[in-house]
């Protein structure tokens, strides 16, 4: 790791897959307790990173995976002009890193949105233990899998929905993926801002702010600055359906 990763503290214990309750959602279940103490002697750190710091940042070497443990993270690019562009925003129980494995260097920064802390999965010993245990690099597979088809929603997204229908799936889209790790699916605090938003859907701040206003205005929603609250789900699902509400 480069500079970039001088915020990141390494914690004195070893983490342990074995007990971890997100484990379902970053490594696969019905592993012997033989494999998972293996998996727990690959995965032997934890780093925190405060927020707005950074993880890793584009042309840093790559060498490890890290599985979000708590905390909430978005991965950004910069433009020719110097502006940054929002890549995707992850949360407790998926991974970063992935980006740098075809050319052995990542292509993007990762930068903690609130104070958050990564299991570190060293990659080389990633791929030993996967070609041991099928059950690992089949999940594994399936991780590579679920982000292609993230990458392809959000070309979908930038390149045919307009303002209301992009920021109406990123909604349920992040609901989606907090009913999966336990969280309500209609009450959540957005991690990042309204242009950290439309950076991410391709729209002006004053564009995502007007839309919260009218889904606000419509009933759709309850805003109080970053606390939302789902008040018709179906509304929000019929205007990706592109059915109006």
């Amino acid at each position: 790791m480069t500079q970039s990763a001088a915020g990141l503290k390494l914690d004195p214990f070893k983490v342990a897959c074995s007990s971890c309750n997100l484990r379902e959602l970053c490594l696969p279940v019905g592993m012997s307790n033989d494999q998972l103490d293996q998996l727990d002697t690959m995965v032997a750190t934890r780093r925190t990173v405060a927020r707005g710091d950074t993880l890793f940042r584009a042309g840093d070497a790559f060498q490890s995976l890290y599985a979000v443990r708590t905390g909430f993270f978005k991965t950004c690019v910069s433009s020719e002009d110097g502006r940054d562009q929002v890549t995707g925003f992850q949360m407790a129980g998926e991974l970063l890193g992935l980006d740098g494995i075809g050319t052995d260097k990542h292509t993007c920064d990762a930068v903690a949105l609130e104070d958050s802390q990564v299991c570190v999965i060293p990659y080389h010993q990633l791929e030993d233990l996967s070609r041991e245990f099928s059950d690992l690099q089949r999940q594994f597979h399936k991780i590579m899998s679920r982000e292609i088809v993230r990458d392809h929603g959000v070309m979908l997204l930038l390149g045919s929905m307009r303002a209301e229908e992009r920021l109406a799936a990123f909604l349920l889209n992040l609901t989606q993926r907090l009913r999966t790790r336990g969280f309500s699916a209609s009450s959540l605090v957005l991690r990042m801002t309204r242009e950290e938003i439309g950076s991410y859907l391709g729209l002006k701040l004053e564009t995502v702010s007007r839309t919260f206003s009218k889904f606000q205005d419509d009933g759709i929603l309850e805003v109080k600055q970053r606390q939302i609250r789902v008040l018709n789900q179906d509304a929000l699902q019929g205007l990706v359906n592109g059915n109006p509400c």
